[in-house]
């Protein structure tokens, strides 16, 4: 509806650029903005204010002049000028009206659109390291990255889902031989666990399937294995010493023995063993959550193509990196972030910011006209420098937007929920999904803004209420297939095909509440997709939700007048459309009965 009227606007323009009482070079698109006082109408725009000065005349008179050239339409009751050149209009009875037929007739596609078309954009989210399974934390970003990369895809955008993978650096080595130590313990060997290792049981898990499956193949005394290596900082229980040992360091040293003692061979099976059981199950835990991706992207790719070194040269060639103690620095400062940054350290290692810098410079050559990254708030200090980066090289920053997702901090019986993917201490998006459900577990993720602190509930998500949001809009979808069962079981016929037949016996202020919500669906779904908010969609499903409800208990739909049951029958499917369509964007399932 509010596109049918901004094209009356567009035509109206046009008339007047061809009859010569408009000069315009191109035309504009026209702004229209429902109103929020009813005596001004249903719909304004602002398009003569906008063209006045260009056209060399008065708002207002701007503004009869295309109430004069406005095309009749069925939609319009009346347009008028209002205050110093602003378009009022109110729109016909039957405008709100026909939009339940509209609705039927399009069915899954209604609220979806076009606009986009032609464009590829490219969300990248999660991407957590595979050191570990997903916690909740990592739960929200998923399911905003999804119903983010799903919206852009409903307005007609091209979009390609992407999960970077991060299977190189420190990070993997440190899982690789947390692995090899829990397997060193069960093949009979006595050691300390590092304080910096992984602790989790799934690094026992996967240290069990290299024991169950080669024995002690690859067993290695512990005293070969500690020889030398710098002291660790001293655990719980144990006497604190003066020097106090240095973490780090200790665990760089257990990298490096194990490196050494296993040779390239056997480190790499067992560093891609963990990685492999990591990534098999993170891929398993977020396609049962409703995530799929067209590409998972191999940070080790990128060295392995040559994309790294191609990024340096192409920063060293533009003079914007330099050596300094024995290592490569890129001027980043150039560029206003704070300090410049590493790229190849001084024992001639690229960094992680250097592979970042050739991913973002892949993405671009890949032909994105948007590059979308999701990543969490801890990460809000590395956006200046991957932008400093992508600017040096000499490509559009403005291609790429970086949203960056609050962790969810979730509560049990009002108790935080501790979080600590190295003490293996965190609740997992496993349990949390088989605790709560997908759907609610998806709903709640994005019913704030991404960059909100997130109180994740449990208790509330598990209940049974109307204080539970995502159980309140699928019982509105739920009481609605009840009304058609019970017409069936009293043998009334239903007729679920579009027209406007008896629609105009909706005359009930409940009833046009629900008319008036369910136009305003494509252009929340619009809304949510180009300013990346799905809380916009949750707060209007919430919003239906409540008119239904609303509705449903103050009138009864099965009466003996066929004519008005036969319209306020439709007028339900109609909500019944929308609420599936919606709910399917946020990834949650619509049920027939609760």
């Amino acid at each position: 509806m509010k596109q049918d009227i901004k094209d009356l606007i567009s035509a109206a323009l046009s008339a007047l650029v061809s009859n010569g009482q408009l000069a315009l070079a191109e035309l504009p698109e026209p702004q229209l903005e429902r109103t929020k006082d009813a005596s001004h109408g249903d719909f304004a725009t602002n398009i003569a204010m906008m063209l006045a000065k260009q056209a060399r005349t008065k708002p207002r008179d701007l503004a009869q002049r295309i109430l004069d050239a406005l095309p009749a339409s069925p939609l319009i009751a009346k347009a008028e000028i209002a205050g110093p050149g602003f378009i009022n209009f109110f729109l016909a009875e039957d405008a709100y009206r026909a939009v339940v037929p509209r609705i039927m007739d399009a069915g899954h596609g209604y609220g979806r659109s076009t606009m986009g078309a032609g464009k590829r954009v490219q969300v990248e989210f999660v991407s957590a390291n595979p050191t570990g399974p997903l916690h909740v934390g990592h739960g929200r970003g998923a399911a905003y990255g999804a119903v983010v990369a799903d919206l852009l895809a409903a307005v007609g955008f091209d979009v390609h889902r992407e999960y970077y993978v991060n299977d190189a650096g420190r990070q993997m080595d440190i899982l690789g031989t947390s692995v090899w130590l829990r397997y060193l313990e069960l093949c009979g060997e006595a050691l300390r666990f590092p304080s910096n290792g992984y602790k989790g049981d799934y690094v026992w898990d996967i240290a069990a399937t290299l024991h169950r499956e080669h024995g002690d193949a690859y067993r290695v005394a512990a005293e070969q294995v500690f020889a030398g290596i710098p002291p660790d900082i001293p655990q719980e229980g144990e006497p604190q010493e003066e020097n106090g040992g240095d973490k780090e360091a200790h665990i760089d040293g257990l990298i490096a023995a194990a490196k050494r003692l296993l040779g390239d061979n056997r480190y790499r099976y067992v560093f891609e063993l963990g990685l492999n059981t990591i990534l098999d199950d993170i891929r398993a835990d977020l396609s049962e959550f409703g995530v799929d991706y067209q590409e998972w992207y191999s940070e080790r790719s990128l060295t392995e193509s040559g994309a790294v070194n191609k990024a340096i040269e192409r920063l060293r060639e533009s003079g914007h990196v330099y050596e300094r103690n024995g290592a490569l620095w890129f001027r980043s400062t150039d560029f206003g972030d704070e300090k410049d940054r590493v790229v190849v350290r001084d024992n001639g290692q690229t960094t992680y910011f250097a592979s970042d810098i050739a991913y973002h410079m892949d993405k671009l050559e890949r032909g994105f006209d948007r590059v979308i990254d999701i990543w969490g708030a801890d990460h809000h200090g590395y956006i200046p420098r991957v932008k400093a980066a992508l600017k040096a090289l000499g490509d559009e920053t403005d291609r790429l937007d970086v949203l960056l997702v609050q962790f969810a901090i979730l509560y049990r019986g009002g108790e935080k929920a501790q979080m600590s993917t190295r003490s293996g201490e965190f609740v997992t998006l496993r349990q949390l999904r088989q605790e709560v459900g997908r759907d609610a577990a998806r709903f709640f993720y994005v019913m704030r803004r991404c960059e909100q602190h997130l109180d994740f509930d449990l208790d509330l998500a598990k209940s049974q209420s109307s204080d539970n949001p995502v159980y309140y809009v699928q019982y509105a979808h739920a009481r609605v297939c009840s009304v058609l069962r019970q017409a069936a079981d009293r043998g009334m016929v239903v007729d679920p095909s579009p027209g406007t037949t008896h629609l105009d016996r909706l005359t009930e202020e409940h009833e046009q509440a629900l008319l008036r919500t369910l136009t305003r669906y494509p252009e929340s779904v619009e809304s949510a997709a180009l300013k990346e908010e799905p809380h916009q969609l949750t707060h209007y499903l919430r919003e239906l939700a409540n008119e239904l409800h609303t509705y449903y208990n103050a009138h009864q739909f099965l009466v003996e007048d066929s004519d008005l049951r036969d319209a306020r029958i439709k007028l339900i499917l109609a909500v019944r459309q929308v609420l599936r369509n919606g709910l399917g964007l946020l990834g949650v399932s619509a049920p027939e009965s609760m």
